[in-house]
């Protein structure tokens, strides 16, 4: 009997390995396991509630998705964990009582200069840790840091 070595846990260890790091975390699931069986596994699947957050009222859902991380590395990853920087995010919020759905893609890295020229203060933290990111969207938890900045701005008001 001959297996398909793209089947073996062996290859997929190769496969990863010369993927980068960074682009990994973009792709979703089905993206990674390309021509794979379709079915998702219990360590692979992500719950949608925990990569939605919501405003004070119930009113507003925001989703974020990755478009592209720094290159950078991490300082002092023996303190912090395995992190990664977020330099574009796109936003969908969705309206719960109209089902409007707005998108927006922000540049996070040129609104924290932005922000640093016109009032001489940052406070985002785009030091995102990698097991926060679930097939390229941002676990809700963390959307106030990587928004802070452009709410600052009134570019977004959630």
């Amino acid at each position: 009997m001959s297996e398909d070595p793209s089947k073996t846990q062996d290859s997929e260890i190769i496969i990863s390995d010369k993927t980068p790091k960074n682009e990994s975390l973009l792709e979703t699931v089905s993206e990674q396991e390309g021509a794979r069986n379709s079915r998702v596994s219990f360590e692979e699947f992500t719950d949608e509630r925990i990569l939605v957050s919501h405003d004070a009222f119930g009113t507003k859902q925001m989703k974020i998705k990755v478009l592209e991380v720094s290159d950078e590395n991490p300082p002092s990853k023996w303190k912090f964990g395995d992190r990664v920087k977020v330099s574009k995010i796109l936003v969908t919020v969705k309206h719960l009582t109209t089902q409007e759905v707005e998108e927006g893609e922000f540049d996070i890295e040129a609104i924290e200069r932005e922000l640093a020229e016109k009032r001489h203060y940052t406070s985002t933290n785009r030091w995102i840790p990698a097991n926060d990111i679930k097939n390229g969207y941002v676990v809700g938890s963390r959307h106030t840091t990587l928004i802070s900045d452009a709410s600052a701005l009134d570019y977004i008001t959630f």
